[in-house]
């Protein structure tokens, strides 16, 4: 039996859940969230407006592929 890769990423999440805690998830959050705004100062702001920080290029836009979307 094969999984998708987005139900292994479900039940891991799940698995550290029930060994950390919700409180865990805070923790990391705040933690990224603060190392967020020391990388970028004065970004959030705009990100905010724009709807959110801007996500990675995928690795088919960086070999140069085209997108089917």
């Amino acid at each position: 039996m094969t999984i998708t890769v987005i139900e292994a990423g479900r039940k891991g999440g799940l698995k550290v859940l029930d060994t950390h805690g919700r409180d865990f998830f805070v923790r990391i959050g705040r933690k990224g969230q603060r190392a967020m705004r020391t990388k970028y100062p004065d970004m959030a702001k705009l990100w905010g407006k724009l709807g959110g920080r801007p996500k990675k290029p995928s690795i088919g836009l960086v070999m140069g592929e085209r997108s089917e979307k």
